[in-house]
C-alpha cells in the first residue's frame, strides 16, 4: 500500500502566523527543539481490551462548563473519506485553545462524538466559527456527519482537553524550531490542499512511510518528539525512534482512543 508523506520545516513563529490547521484524522509527527513552549503528555502503552466510547475514555479529563449551540454553516469534502465541517457558534463565551477537542452532541443520536478542532482560535474570534475534519467511520457521530448532516443542522459543543490548559504554561521558554512530518494512505487523502499556505510552509511531498532515515538526522539531546495518529502509527513511530537512540522520556503522544 502506498503512503504519501509531507515534510515541512518552519520556526514556531511561522507556525503561529501561518498554520491554522491541525490534522486530526491523519498521522503527524512533530519534531521540536527542547526550548519550545509546549506542555508534554505522559508516555503510556497503547493497550486496550475493548473499545470505549469517547465520554468513557475522557471521563477524567478537563472540560469547560460552557455548552454552546452551533449551526452547520459549511460542509466541504476534503477527501473521499474526510469532511470539513464549519460551525457557527451561538454562545459568545465559547472559547478554545489550540490542541483542544469538542464533545459533539447530536439531537436524536445517543452517542456523543469527540473531534479535534482543526481551525485556529483566531478564526473563532474573528468570524464566530470553528471547523472540524471528520473521517467517515461507522461510529454514529461520524456516520451522521457523512450521511445525514446538512447546512443549518443544529448540534451542541463542549470543549475538552487532556490536561486542562494552563495559561502561561511554558513562560520563560524560548521559541524553538519545528519539523513536521505528516502522512496519509495516498496523496488523495492529504487534507487541506485547497488552503492557502505561505511559501515558507510549502511542503515537500514524497512517497512511502516515515522511515528511520527521515528521522535520524533530527536526533539530538535537545529534541522532543510529538506523535499524533492512530495507535498502530504511534507504536510504529515510537519503535523507530527507539531504534535510532531517542530516549523514551523525549517522546510524547496523546492516548485517547
Amino acid at each position: 500500500m502506498a503512503h504519501a508523506t509531507i515534510y515541512v520545516g518552519f520556526t514556531v513563529p511561522q507556525l503561529l502566523r501561518g498554520a491554522s490547521r491541525i490534522f486530526p484524522t491523519h498521522s503527524a509527527l512533530v519534531v521540536m527543539r527542547h526550548s519550545v513552549f509546549c506542555y508534554c503528555t505522559v508516555n503510556s502503552t497503547i493497550k486496550s481490551k475493548r473499545k470505549m466510547d469517547h465520554l468513557e475514555r475522557t471521563a477524567n479529563n478537563f472540560r469547560q462548563e460552557v455548552i454552546s449551540q452551533a449551526k452547520v454553516c459549511g460542509i466541504t469534502n476534503e477527501s473521499e473519506t474526510v469532511k470539513r465541517l464549519r460551525l457557527a457558534i451561538a454562545n459568545k463565551d465559547f472559547t478554545f485553545k489550540a490542541g483542544q477537542w469538542v464533545d459533539f452532541f447530536i439531537p436524536g443520536v445517543s452517542v456523543v462524538g469527540g473531534f479535534s478542532i482543526c481551525s485556529s482560535p483566531g478564526l473563532l474570534e474573528r468570524e464566530g466559527v470553528l471547523e472540524l475534519a471528520v473521517k467517515h467511520t461507522v461510529h454514529p457521530p461520524a456516520h451522521w456527519i457523512h450521511t445525514e448532516c446538512t447546512l443549518d443542522s443544529e448540534v451542541a459543543l463542549r470543549v475538552g482537553d487532556l490536561h486542562g490548559y494552563q495559561e502561561g504554561k511554558g513562560n520563560g521558554y524560548k521559541m524553538g524550531t519545528v519539523k513536521l512530518y505528516y502522512s496519509a494512505k495516498n496523496t488523495s487523502e492529504l487534507l487541506f490542499k485547497s488552503s492557502q499556505i505561505c511559501k515558507e510552509l510549502q511542503p515537500h511531498v514524497t512517497e512511502g512511510r516515515i522511515s528511520e532515515k527521515d528521522l535520524e538526522k533530527h536526533v539530538s539531546k535537545d529534541t522532543l518528539w510529538y506523535i499524533c495518529g492512530p495507535p498502530p502509527m504511534i507504536e510504529s513511530i515510537s519503535k523507530l525512534l527507539s531504534n535510532i537512540g531517542v530516549p523514551r522520556n523525549c517522546v510524547f503522544f496523546e492516548k485517547w482512543w
